[in-house]
């Protein structure tokens, strides 16, 4: 017998799984881009990298999240979805500061390519 709500969690944490590997790979494509242009070393691409590191450290809490929830899904319990439900509320905030830091940067690296 199949669980459709435990289906459901599956695939939605594989769904954040894969949101959080895209935001990663867009977060280091831009933080390469940032140094090989050498505008790591002016005062905006300093702060660029800054924002980068600090969507560097959000993305970190949310593999912390992910494993969580991953552990959870293995024992739900009662209660179990609550708890959950507010793991990807924070999920979802921390995937969408991470992102808009990123655009940001990306944003100021084609402001540093301009000049």
């Amino acid at each position: 017998m199949v669980q459709l709500a435990e289906v459901r969690a599956r695939s939605r944490l594989q769904a954040h799984q894969e949101a959080l590997g895209s935001v990663l790979a867009s977060n280091r494509r831009t933080l390469g881009h940032l140094h090989a242009s050498g505008a790591l070393f002016s005062r905006t691409g300093a702060r660029a990298g800054r924002d980068l590191l600090l969507a560097h450290q959000n993305l970190l809490r949310m593999v912390a999240l992910l494993q969580q929830l991953s552990a959870r899904s293995s024992r739900q319990g009662r209660g179990a979805f609550a708890r959950s439900e507010s793991a990807y509320r924070a999920l979802d905030r921390l995937l969408a500061r991470t992102s808009a830091l990123t655009q940001r940067t990306d944003t100021t690296l084609g402001h540093l390519a301009g000049d």
